[in-house]
């Protein structure tokens, strides 16, 4: 009866034992698929091994047979391609909101999207102790709290923890309780934030997730509706609003108009994108219109580019910058 019992599990362990350990460079001859099966329980013969792979390539796996290197079959195209695989290990490892632990944890998952040779490459181009991580373990559970509330549309009761200098010369934290409207988590600049709404103020307010200790869902109190605080009515929509926040600052949105030189013309593609309209101001320069929240992130995206760029518009925003070269000048001045 056990017997009879492995037998109805020959092709999983079959399917499992071809995508764990064969690629194009190493496939797995009709010996070796039996000699995996057998350490599994399972005694077969070639007819059977034969049979379940053409079963397995009817219902749609990509197991092709190859004569080099050697004779065997591989798994072929797979749900991942390899850089795929590299490109989600390479999100994951830069990541700052994830912990040293659930990088390692998240990477292992990902590598069995690939035979163990891909992946063992991939490992070795893929480094977590050197980058600096949050160590808030309970970040998963914060973001799924997070997302339920904003499924649900109801308000949180986040406490929210601020690092300080202490009298003993330490960092020490310091924590608030909001209550908050949840519409959104966005990923911008290697961190996770909750965009959302305190119920004390009438705007938006940006909050860095891994800052969250603890999320309390408030399932008697539906959350305040964007469209009240906000310019969006219909949706909230995350990527506008990435587009229009300079390193998730909040402000206003403005229509602002820069004057840039040609040298830096792909920083400012690469910064808003291939459909911004850019007119020709003189043979060394272009000229730009965005709608963009008016706020210190601009002004420091803005400073990096010294004289390269020269703000026309809106006033607000020339005297932001005439404060930050007068307060940078006040500390250097001799």
């Amino acid at each position: 009866m056990a017997n009879q019992y492995n037998q109805k599990l020959k092709i999983l362990f079959l399917l499992k034992d071809l995508l764990e350990n064969s690629d194009e460079q190493h496939p797995l001859d009709a010996e070796e698929l039996i000699l995996y099966l057998k350490t599994r329980g399972i005694d077969c013969e070639r007819k059977s091994v034969y049979r379940d792979i053409s079963i397995l390539k009817e219902y749609g796996y990509d197991i092709l047979k190859t004569k080099t290197p050697k004779s065997g079959y591989y798994i072929g195209a797979r749900d991942f391609e390899l850089a795929e695989v590299r490109l989600l290990c390479d999100a994951v490892q830069a990541a700052n909101f994830i912990s040293k632990k659930k990088t390692r944890q998240l990477l292992t998952k990902i590598y069995s999207l690939a035979s163990i040779y891909q992946a063992d490459k991939i490992k070795k181009q893929v480094y977590v102790d050197s980058r600096l991580k949050t160590s808030n373990e309970k970040i998963y559970y914060t973001i799924d709290k997070l997302d339920t509330a904003i499924q649900s549309n109801r308000q949180v009761e986040i406490v929210y923890r601020k690092r300080k200098i202490a009298d003993s010369n330490r960092a020490e934290y310091e924590e608030k309780r909001h209550t908050i409207s949840p519409y959104a988590l966005i990923w911008s600049n290697d961190h996770y934030y909750l965009i959302g709404n305190n119920r004390n103020y009438s705007n938006l307010m940006v909050t860095r997730v891994d800052r969250i200790k603890s999320v309390d869902i408030l399932n008697d109190t539906p959350r305040i509706s964007f469209a009240d605080v906000s310019d969006y009515k219909i949706s909230f929509d995350s990527a506008d609003y990435v587009n229009k926040h300079f390193n998730m600052f909040a402000g206003e949105s403005q229509t602002v108009e820069l004057v840039c030189d040609n040298s830096i013309i792909e920083n400012i593609l690469d910064r808003f994108g291939d459909g911004i309209s850019i007119r020709k101001h003189n043979d060394d320069k272009f000229k730009i219109s965005v709608d963009i929240a008016v706020n210190d992130g601009l002004v420091s995206w803005i400073m990096q580019f010294g004289k390269s760029i020269e703000v026309k518009s809106p006033p607000e925003l020339k005297k932001l910058l005439l404060d930050r070269v007068e307060d940078i000048n006040s500390v250097y001045r001799i």
